[in-house]
C-alpha cells in the first residue's frame, strides 16, 4: 500500500514537471517557436478554438512564425485572435499566410520574463510541495491504521523528501536553462 502511494506521488510530480515544461516552452525568448501561438484562442464560427486545431504554424528562421490557416476564408479571425493575444506580436495577412515577425527583445524586456520564469518555477515548486504533503497524509493515515510500521513510516517519510529534493532540482534546472536562452538572443 505504501509503494502505491510513492508511486501515485511521483506520477503527480512527473505531470507537474511535464507542466511547466509546457508553460516555459511558452514563454517568448526572441525565438520563434509554435508554441507560444499554438493554444490561441480564436472565434472560429462562434466556437473558441485553439490554433493549432485550424492552422499549420511553423518556424522557417528565428524571427518568423508562419500560420497556414486550413479555412483561408477566416483569416481575419486568426489575425484577429493573435492580435487580441496581447503577446506583442503583429500578424501580417497576404490573403494566403499569416507571417508573424518576432521582435527583438529589449533588456527591460528580458528582466521582466526572468520574473516571470521564476515564478512559475516558485509555483510548480509550492505544487511539489503540496502533492508531498498529501503523500505524506496518505502515510500517516496508513500509520494510524495500523498499516504501516513505525519504520516503514519514517522510511517512505524519507523516500518524499528525498523525491521533491530531485524533483525541485529539475524545476530550477528548467528554470536556469529558459533563463540562459533569454539571456543568450
Amino acid at each position: 500500500m505504501s509503494e502505491q502511494v510513492k508511486r501515485e506521488m511521483h506520477e503527480r510530480m512527473k505531470q507537474s514537471i511535464a507542466v511547466l515544461k509546457t508553460n516555459l516552452s511558452k514563454v517568448q525568448t526572441g525565438r520563434a517557436n509554435p508554441a507560444m501561438v499554438e493554444d490561441v484562442s480564436v472565434d472560429y464560427y462562434g466556437a473558441p478554438t485553439p490554433l493549432k486545431q485550424l492552422a499549420t504554424i511553423v518556424a522557417p528562421d528565428a524571427s518568423l512564425l508562419v500560420v497556414q490557416p486550413y479555412d483561408k476564408t477566416q483569416m481575419e479571425a486568426f489575425e484577429k485572435a493573435i492580435l487580441s493575444a496581447d503577446m506583442g506580436l503583429n500578424p501580417a495577412n497576404d490573403g494566403k499566410v499569416i507571417r508573424i515577425k518576432i521582435p527583438r527583445l529589449s533588456q527591460e524586456r528580458r528582466g521582466d520574463l526572468t520574473r516571470v520564469i521564476k515564478a512559475k518555477g516558485e509555483e510548480m515548486k509550492v505544487a511539489l510541495r503540496n502533492v508531498r504533503r498529501d503523500a505524506n497524509d496518505k502515510l500517516d493515515q496508513l500509520k494510524t491504521n495500523g498499516d504501516l510500521s513505525e519504520d516503514e513510516y519514517h522510511l517512505y517519510r524519507k523516500k518524499n523528501d528525498d523525491a521533491i529534493h530531485d524533483y525541485s532540482k529539475q524545476v530550477d534546472d528548467l528554470v536556469e536553462e529558459k533563463s540562459k536562452q533569454l539571456r543568450a538572443i
